[in-house]
């Protein structure tokens, strides 16, 4: 399933295993962390792996890479049926500073919504306000918002979705 996430690059759930490779991808990402803290390490990575939406099971969460070979030139990481059964909310994705520009986190996202399209009328994720790279990126690829800013802990967070119906 996880495989059919994209045509171009290979697919997988990453592993404990695979968070050198997560971290450097992270850490070709500053501009996020100085919007998003904390700067990224190694128990930062495998919370990310880790946490999960309240009322949400392990089995409803998917922490993929994309891989070029050998280089992870993406995250994405998405829960099913969150905040309700038809939406999948994305929690993170982040392409490695070296594929970006490029057009390439675009055709991602855009290959990943039409693999969720099949199951989900919707998609979600939250990004943080006052990132522009972010906000950019995500009206880039339809996603509106829908009137609601969360406060967290060390910054606020605006929820925007798109519709995966035709």
């Amino acid at each position: 399933m996880i495989d059919q996430l994209s045509k171009y690059y290979s697919c997988r759930i990453l592993t404990e295993k695979d968070i050198p490779s997560i971290l450097s991808l992270y850490e070709s990402n500053p501009l996020y962390f100085q919007h998003c803290p904390p700067e990224p390490n190694f128990a930062t990575v495998k919370e990310d792996m880790l946490c999960l939406p309240e009322g949400k099971a392990k089995a409803d969460k998917f922490f993929v890479g994309f891989w070029n070979g050998f280089d992870l030139v993406a995250v994405m990481d998405f829960v099913y049926a969150y905040p309700d059964e038809e939406t999948v909310f994305i929690g993170l994705f982040m392409v490695d500073q070296a594929y970006q520009r490029k057009g390439t986190g675009s055709h991602i996202v855009t290959e990943t919504l039409a693999y969720f399209a099949k199951n989900f009328r919707k998609a979600r994720l939250a990004y943080v306000k006052g990132n522009p790279q972010s906000q950019h990126f995500w009206e880039k690829q339809g996603f509106k918002s829908i009137g609601c800013e969360v406060k967290q802990e060390l910054y606020t967070v605006v929820i925007v979705e798109q519709s995966l119906e035709d």
